[in-house]
C-alpha cells in the first residue's frame, strides 16, 4: 500500500516532521520550531543533515533515528517503547507500516507485526496552540494472551538543550520545581498512586540551558493520565536524546485477550520560547477542548468555616452574610451524610444524614438559591470508611489484594468502581442527590493514595478501570445534569492532569491557602492549567495549614489571579475585614473576563523572593507584585511587563486596594508597550508578604 513519503504537522510555534519512507515505524526528522514550506527535496536534504555518521563498537551502522515508539531492534538501547510478551515470546516487536493517513493537523500511522501478531495504530493530532498530542492502540491479533507490560510514546530533543526541569511536591506544598543537568542515561518519574499525585513531575521540560519564562527554547511533555504514569527524559550514548510518557501499568494489569485492544492516554508534547510559551499551549489547548465560562462565580466554601460542625442555623447565616459580600455559589463541605460527624465513618453512604439535617437539606438549598446563589455539595466517590454501612454490606467491593484488607489511610479504604455493581451504587445514589436537590456543582474529593489495588475475586491490579471509570462516572452525571460543574479535589492538588481536566471544570489547587505558598503554587500550576480553573481563594488572616497570619489585602490581591473564592467562617470577621472583602469581589468580579480568560505573562526577576505575573487581554492587564522577603538592597530596580502590544500606548495604575491606608497613590503613567517591555517601570515599595497589583488600560 503507498503512502505519503513524508508527513509535516505544522503551525506558526511548532512543527513536526516524519519520515516515512521506509517500511518501519516513521521517523522522527525534526520537531520544534516551524520549518515553513517543505517538499519532497527538501525533506531529503534534511533527512541527510540529520542523518548520523558512521559509527563503531557495536552501534548499528546506521545509527538510529527515533520514532515515536522506539524499537529494540533497530538497535535502540534506551527505553523501548512497548513492553511485553506471550509468555516470555513475542517480546521484540518489529512493526511494518501498512498505510499513512495525513491531513493538515492529524496523522495516523497503521502497522503491523505478523510475527508477534500484533497490530498498532499511532495518532499524531496537532492541537490550538501548537500542542501536538500522541496517543497509540496495541491490538492482539493472535490466539493467546498477549501481556502488555508498558507502552511508552516519545519525541527527540535536540542535544543543546541541556537542563531539565519538572516538578515535585507533597500535601500542602504542591509543585515544587525542581531543575538539573540533563546527563547521559535517564531521568525517569514515576507516579504510582493510582492518581496524578502532589509528588508528579506534572509537566517535564528540557530546554536550553538557563532557559525561563520568556527565554530559551523549550520541549516538554505531559502524560495525560489521572492513574499510574511515567514521564521520563533520556540521553543515550548515540547522542540521541528524548522526552516521553504514558501509563505505569502493575504486573499483569494489561493482558490482551485475542482480539483485544489497549489504547494509551494522550501524552502531549509542547514547543516553544520560554516556559510562558509552553504554558500558553496547554492553555490553548484547554480552552478549545473543555472551555468554562471566564465570568467565574465566587465561591464560598464552608470547610475552614465550619469544618464537621454542621449546624443549620449557622449555615443559614453564613450563607446570608455570603450573599451580602457578593458571593454568588455556596459550597456545603463534607460532614452532610450518613454517620459522617468526623472522619472515621460514613464515607460510601451517600444519604443525607437526619442527625446532621434533621428537616434535609432542602431548607437550606432553598435559602442559597433564594439569595440567589448556586448551590454546591462535596462528595468523596471513590472512598469509603471502613465504619460505614456500604463497607459492611461489600467488603467484596473494596481495593485489595485477595487474602487481606488493604491498610486504611485517613480511617478510609478505595471503593472499586471497576466492579460495575459498585460503581452503578455510587452513581444512583449520587444521582438521587442531583435529581431531588438544586445542586450545580460538586466539589469531588480523592483523599487517598491506591494501596493494594487488586480486584476481587481474583486480584488482578485494577487501577486501569478504576481511572476509566471515575471519568466515565463524571461524565454520566454531567449528561444527566446539564450545566453541573464539577472541580478535581484530590488531598489539595493531587489529580491535576490535561485529562482529568477534559472532564471536570475546576481544581483545588492546594488544601494549603497560606497567600505565600499560594504565589508559588499557583505561578507553577498555571504551566499545564489556565487561570480560569485554578479554585484559588481568601482563607481567614491565620492560615489552617501554616498557622502564618497575613493581611486581607496580601490574601486577595494572590487569590484574584485565578478562579476567585472565600473560606472563611464571615461571623467572625470584623466590620473593616467584610467592607474590604465586599470591594475585592466587587472588583474582582469586573475584571474577571481579563484574569480568567486573558493570557499568562510571568517575568523573571533576579531579586529572590520576588514574583511577577499577569494577565493580558486585548484593552487590558493585570500584573502583581509581590516580595516574599526583604530585598538585598534598598530599591529591587525596574521591572519590566512584557506581553504586551508594543505599538500601542498604555495607561499603568496602581490599584487602590493594594494601596496601604495612608501611603500615597503613585501616579499613573503612560507607556508604550515596547517602553514597557524594555525600560520598565521602577518597581514598587511593599513590604515582605504583601502584593501591589498594577492595571494597564490600553489608550
Amino acid at each position: 500500500m503507498t503512502h505519503p513519503q513524508f508527513v509535516l504537522l505544522q503551525d506558526d510555534s511548532t512543527a513536526l516532521l516524519l519520515d516515512c519512507a521506509g517500511p518501519w515505524l516513521p521517523r522522527v526528522l525534526h520537531w520544534g520550531a516551524p520549518l515553513g514550506e517543505l517538499d519532497q527535496a527538501g525533506v531529503e536534504q534534511i533527512r541527510q543533515a540529520v542523518a548520523h555518521p558512521p559509527m563503531h563498537n557495536g552501534i548499528p551502522d546506521e545509527g538510529y533515528q527515533v520514532s515515536l515508539l522506539p524499537e529494540q531492534w533497530a538497535g535502540w538501547t534506551g527505553h523501548p517503547g512497548l513492553s511485553g510478551s506471550r509468555g516470555g515470546r513475542a517480546w521484540a516487536p518489529r512493526f511494518t507500516v501498512g498505510s499513512v493517513e495525513a491531513e493538515q493537523r492529524r496523522a495516523v500511522v497503521h502497522a503491523v507485526d505478523t510475527d508477534a501478531a500484533l497490530e498498532l495504530e499511532l495518532t499524531w493530532e496537532l492541537a490550538a496552540g501548537g500542542l501536538l498530542s500522541t496517543r497509540a492502540q496495541l491490538t492482539n491479533t493472535g490466539a493467546d494472551g498477549y501481556q502488555l507490560d508498558q507502552l511508552l510514546l516519545c519525541l527527540p530533543v535536540p542535544a543543546r538543550a541541556g537542563e531539565l526541569l519538572d516538578f515535585a511536591g507533597r500535601w500542602g506544598k504542591e509543585r515544587v520545581p525542581q531543575r538539573r543537568a540533563m546527563t547521559v542515561g535517564s531521568h525517569w518519574r514515576e507516579g504510582r498512586h493510582g492518581r496524578t499525585g502532589a509528588d508528579s513531575a506534572f509537566v517535564l521540560h528540557l530546554g536550553e540551558p538557563g532557559f525561563g519564562f520568556r527565554a530559551g527554547e523549550v520541549w516538554s511533555v505531559h502524560t495525560g493520565w489521572s492513574g499510574n504514569h511515567v514521564h521520563y527524559a533520556e540521553r543515550t550514548l548515540t547522542g540521541d536524546q528524548v522526552i516521553g510518557g504514558g501509563e505505569l501499568l502493575l504486573p499483569g494489569e494489561m493482558v490482551l485477550d485475542a482480539g483485544q485492544s489497549y489504547t494509551s492516554p494522550w501524552v502531549h508534547f509542547a514547543h516553544g520560547q520560554g516556559l510562558d510559551q509552553v504554558a500558553a499551549s496547554h492553555h490553548a489547548f484547554l480552552r478549545e477542548r473543555h472551555p468554562v465560562d471566564a465570568a467565574r462565580p465566587v465561591t464560598l466554601n464552608v470547610w475552614e468555616a465550619v469544618y464537621f460542625d454542621h449546624d443549620a442555623d449557622r449555615l443559614l447565616d453564613l450563607a446570608r452574610r455570603a450573599s451580602q459580600v457578593g458571593i454568588e455559589r455556596f459550597v456545603l463541605d463534607d460532614g452532610w451524610f450518613g454517620a459522617r460527624r468526623d472522619d472515621h465513618a460514613g464515607l460510601g453512604d451517600w444519604v443525607v444524614s437526619d442527625e446532621a439535617w434533621p428537616q434535609g437539606l432542602h431548607p437550606l438549598v432553598d435559602e442559597v438559591t433564594r439569595l440567589g446563589m448556586q448551590f454546591g455539595l462535596w462528595f468523596e466517590p471513590e472512598m469509603v470508611n471502613p465504619d460505614s454501612d456500604l463497607a459492611r454490606a461489600h467488603p467484596d467491593w473494596v481495593m485489595q489484594v485477595p487474602g487481606r484488607l488493604p491498610l486504611e489511610s485517613r480511617h478510609q479504604w478505595v471503593l472499586n468502581l471497576g466492579i460495575p455493581e459498585a460503581y452503578a451504587h455510587v452513581r444512583d445514589q449520587l444521582m438521587a442527590l442531583l435529581d431531588c436537590h438544586a445542586i450545580s456543582y460538586i466539589k469531588w474529593d480523592h483523599n487517598r493514595d491506591l494501596a493494594d489495588p487488586g480486584t476481587s475475586p481474583e486480584g488482578r491490579p485494577g487501577v486501569h478501570e478504576q481511572t476509566l471509570a471515575f471519568y466515565r462516572l463524571v461524565d454520566e452525571l454531567k449528561a444527566a445534569h446539564p450545566g453541573l460543574e464539577i472541580e478535581s479535589c484530590s488531598s489539595g492538588g493531587s489529580r491535576i492532569d490535561l485529562e482529568v481536566m477534559q472532564h471536570c471544570d475546576r481544581v483545588w489547587v492546594s488544601d494549603n491557602i497560606d497567600p505565600t505558598d499560594r504565589q508559588q503554587m499557583m505561578r507553577w500550576t498555571a504551566q499545564l492549567l489556565p487561570p480560569e480553573m485554578l479554585g484559588s481563594h481568601i482563607a481567614s488572616g491565620a492560615s489552617h495549614t501554616t498557622g502564618r497570619n497575613h493581611d486581607i489585602a496580601y490574601r486577595a490581591a494572590t487569590a484574584v489571579f485565578g478562579h476567585l473564592g472565600v473560606e472563611w467562617d464571615l461571623a467572625k470577621a470584623t466590620d473593616e475585614e467584610l467592607r474590604q472583602l465586599t470591594a475585592w469581589i466587587a472588583w474582582y468580579r469586573e475584571h474577571r473576563e481579563v484574569l480568567n480568560a486573558g493570557r499568562l505573562v510571568r517575568v523573571d526577576l533576579a531579586e529572590p523572593g520576588a514574583f511577577l505575573h499577569g494577565v493580558v487581554t486585548e484593552e487590558v492587564a493585570v500584573f502583581g507584585y509581590t516580595l516574599l522577603e526583604l530585598p538585598t538592597t534598598w530599591s529591587p530596580g525596574t521591572i519590566t511587563l512584557p506581553g504586551l502590544d508594543p505599538s500601542a500606548r498604555y495607561r499603568v495604575e496602581h490599584l487602590d486596594l493594594t494601596v496601604p491606608q495612608g501611603q500615597e497613590q503613585p501616579a499613573p503613567v503612560e507607556l508604550t508597550g515596547h517602553q514597557l517591555a524594555t525600560v520598565g517601570l521602577r518597581a514598587p515599595q511593599v513590604l515582605p508578604e504583601r502584593t501591589r497589583i498594577l492595571v494597564l488600560h490600553r489608550l
